[in-house]
C-alpha cells in the first residue's frame, strides 16, 4: 500500500506569523506518522505544499496513491485555505483521511459552527460577532466574556487578555484581533468551569476515546483557566508547564453527558473519521462546545495520541486505525475511483522528482 501524508511547509512566509509554532508542529506530525506507518507492505511518504504552489496535484495524480492522509491546515499560511485541500482530493477521486471541505470550512468559521450547533440543539456559549470597533460598544451578553479571532485554531490569538470583564477591556481585545489577524472578533460569554476534551474515533460507529481535561497550575493563579496559546505551544512558559492533561475525572453522568454533547455536535457539522471536540463544564454541569477540531493534531505527543494510549492503542496501532477508518468509508464514496491492484505508483527513486525539486516541492523522510 502507498500512503502520501500531504502536509503545509509555510511557516515561514509570514515574518511575523502568530501561529508559527502550530504550523511548524504539522511538518513534525507527517513525519511521526510516516515512520509509524511504514511497516508491513505499507509504504508512507510525506509530501509537502510549499506556499500557494499547486503543483503538488500533479504528483498527486502520477502516483495514485491509495491513500492520502490529509495533515494540511493552512494553504500559504492562511488557515482558510485548509477546506481547499479536500475539494482537490475529491476533484483527483483520490481518498483522504478525516473530515470534507465542508466540515473542515465550518469548523474553521465559528460563528457559523456555533450557528449550526444552536438549530441542532447544542449547548454553546452565547456569542457576538464583531467587526468593527463599534461593534464592540453594541456587546450586550453576562460578563465575563472570552474575545478569539472568529477563523483560527489551535488557541491562536487567545491569551490571558482575552477574558475580560469590563467595557473597555473588551474593547481593546476586539481591537487587538481585528488588527493582528484582519478578521471578526468573536466575544462569547466565558464558561467558568473545568475544560474537557472528548476524542473520537470512527464513522460506524463514532466511539468516544478516553476523555480528558486540563488541569491548571500555579501560573494560572488569580488569572483565567484557559489553554492560551503559549499554554499550547510554547514549551518553556510557564503557562504550558502548568496546564496539563490528564484523566477527565467525571462522574458517570457527566461523563455521559460530554460524550453525547461531542457526538451531536461532530454530526451537526458532518464530520467523520476522528476528531476532538472541546468542552467547559459549567459548575450546574451542563457541558457547552466551545471549540470542534475536525482534524486534531496527530501528534504522538498531544492528546489525541494520549487518549488513544489510554484506550490501549499504540502510536502506530492508532495510525494505522486512522487509515483503516478512512478506507472504510472510502469504499462507500462513489466519488473515490476504485483501482485495480497495482495501479498506485511507488515513489521509487525514478520518481522521487516529483517529491522533490522536479515539482518544486520539497521531500522529506518520515
Amino acid at each position: 500500500m502507498h500512503i502520501i501524508l500531504l502536509h503545509n511547509r509555510d511557516h515561514d512566509l509570514l515574518e511575523e506569523d502568530p501561529g508559527r509554532e502550530a504550523r511548524e508542529d504539522v511538518v513534525r506530525v507527517a513525519e511521526s506518522l510516516a515512520h509509524a506507518l511504514s511497516r508491513d507492505g505499507v509504504n508512507a511518504e510525506p509530501l509537502a505544499i510549499e506556499g500557494d504552489r499547486l503543483d503538488f496535484v500533479e504528483a498527486l495524480r502520477f502516483l495514485q496513491p491509495d491513500l492520502v492522509v490529509n495533515l494540511c491546515e493552512s494553504l500559504a499560511a492562511d488557515s482558510r485555505g485548509e477546506m481547499a485541500i479536500p475539494c482537490l482530493l475529491d476533484a483527483l477521486g483520490l481518498p483522504y483521511t478525516g473530515s470534507s471541505a465542508l466540515s473542515l470550512g465550518l469548523a474553521l468559521h465559528k460563528p457559523k459552527a456555533k450557528e449550526l450547533l444552536r438549530a441542532n440543539g447544542v449547548s454553546t456559549p452565547a456569542s457576538f460577532v464583531v467587526r468593527r470597533r463599534e461593534d464592540a460598544l453594541a456587546v450586550d451578553l453576562p460578563w465575563p466574556l472570552i474575545v478569539k479571532p472568529a477563523r483560527e485554531d489551535a488557541s491562536v490569538g487567545v491569551d490571558f487578555d482575552s477574558v475580560v470583564t469590563e467595557r473597555s477591556a473588551l474593547v481593546r481585545a476586539c481591537e487587538s484581533v481585528l488588527k493582528t489577524f484582519h478578521q471578526p472578533a468573536l466575544v462569547e460569554q466565558f464558561i467558568t468551569g473545568r475544560e474537557v476534551y472528548v476524542p473520537l474515533l470512527g464513522n460506524n460507529p463514532r466511539q468516544p476515546l478516553p476523555l480528558t481535561e486540563i488541569h491548571f497550575g500555579r501560573a494560572f493563579d488569580n488569572r483565567p483557566n484557559i489553554v492560551s496559546y503559549r499554554a499550547k505551544w510554547e514549551t518553556e512558559s510557564p503557562e504550558c508547564r502548568d496546564s496539563t492533561t490528564g484523566p477527565a475525572r467525571l462522574d458517570a453522568v457527566q461523563e455521559a453527558r460530554c460524550i453525547q454533547t461531542a457526538l451531536e455536535a461532530f454530526a451537526a457539522l458532518d464530520c467523520q473519521d476522528y476528531g476532538r471536540v472541546d468542552l467547559r463544564l459549567s459548575p450546574e454541569g451542563v457541558p457547552y462546545v466551545i471549540d470542534i477540531n475536525p482534524n486534531c493534531d496527530l501528534h504522538p505527543g498531544a492528546g489525541f495520541a494520549k487518549a488513544a494510549q489510554a484506550a490501549g492503542m499504540d502510536y502506530p496501532t492508532l495510525a494505522s486505525r486512522l487509515v483503516e477508518v478512512a478506507l472504510e468509508r472510502a469504499h462507500g464514496n462513489p466519488h473515490t475511483r476504485k483501482k485495480g491492484p497495482g495501479t498506485a505508483r511507488r515513489a521509487d527513486p525514478a520518481n522521487r522528482n516529483l517529491l522533490a525539486g522536479g515539482a518544486g516541492l520539497r521531500h522529506r523522510a518520515g
